[in-house]
């Protein structure tokens, strides 16, 4: 049975790379950065948006802040894509998004976005679908934050 599901997984690609940030976030919350290392490019590309002191997820995949500084306990992990967002909040004054950029099972892509509403849109539709005005993937959706007021991103895929 346990053969069974791995190989769904691997001819799932979407299915693998969310195993994959399961993984990653897994690893990232009890400190095991030997299994963080293998899932990473050496050149891992990285973009931020929010307060220059929330860098949290880079400070922790360079080595500069350890694991129990700040916790990244997803609320949401979603495929779209070649991407995997994921998405979490502590109360009110915490909410972040990570979008992920897998290729050959390895991440070589990380955005991350803190207080941040995030907006995820598809730039080339289908031509079936033209007329459309509604391209949008995904959406920030922190219920805890639904009143505060963030600055919000388009991030064009």
């Amino acid at each position: 049975m346990e053969s069974k599901k791995n190989e769904a997984m691997v001819s799932n690609p979407e299915m693998q790379n969310k195993a994959i940030l399961d993984t990653l976030y897994k690893a990232l919350a009890h400190g095991d950065t030997s299994t963080v290392v293998k899932l990473l490019t050496t050149d891992l590309e990285w973009w931020f948006h929010g307060p220059p002191r929330c860098h949290h997820m880079m400070r922790m995949l360079t080595g500069e802040s350890s694991h129990s500084e700040f916790r990244f306990e997803p609320r949401s992990i979603e495929v779209v894509g070649d991407c995997v967002i994921a998405e979490g909040w502590e109360g009110a004054q915490v909410y972040w998004v990570h979008v992920w950029t897998l290729k050959d099972g390895l991440i070589t892509q990380f955005r991350e976005y803190f207080n941040t509403w995030l907006t995820v849109r598809d730039v080339k539709p289908p031509r079936w679908e033209i007329g459309s005005d509604n391209h949008t993937l995904w959406q920030s959706q922190p219920r805890d934050l639904a009143r505060r007021s963030l600055p919000g991103l388009l991030l064009a895929i």
